[in-house]
């Protein structure tokens, strides 16, 4: 087993329904829910919504406050027209805009918003990672 991998990532969110409505408006089901966690399914790895004082807990550091913006989560799109209509979608959902998707100085076409809790996501086409029809990388060039 390659050591170079993720299974699962975890964001600390300050109200649990607040956070699922949110990823809820962006088309995201859950596939398991408990009292204080949500998980996805992201085609081979998953990401969790787990009630901030719950995850400071279980990391051993209760009463810590935990912060956000350090990372950023990143959705890849066929085209600049899908990274829009996506950006559009994140903010009527209720993120924050924090840069309008334009083109880059890397060659693709990129924006980023944050999610209720300040978690920051880019949204991004890049025409160097072709995508399968699920929106899953098939390599890079």
């Amino acid at each position: 087993m390659t050591p170079q991998r993720i299974n699962l990532i975890t964001l600390g969110v300050a109200d649990l329904a607040r956070a699922m409505d949110f990823y809820g408006q962006l088309g995201w089901q859950p596939q398991e829910q408990g009292e204080n966690i949500a998980f996805f399914d992201l085609g081979g790895f998953k990401l969790a919504l787990f009630d901030a004082k719950a995850l400071a807990h279980d990391q051993g550091r209760a009463g810590a406050s935990l912060g956000t913006g350090a990372m950023t989560l990143a959705q890849n799109f066929t085209t600049p027209a899908a990274v829009d209509a996506a950006f559009a979608q994140a903010l009527k959902a209720g993120a924050t805009s924090l840069k309008s998707p334009e083109a880059v100085f890397w060659g693709g076409y990129s924006g980023y918003f944050a999610d209720p809790d300040g978690h920051v996501w880019e949204l991004a086409h890049n025409p160097f990672w072709p995508l399968d029809a699920e929106g899953r990388l098939t390599g890079a060039s």
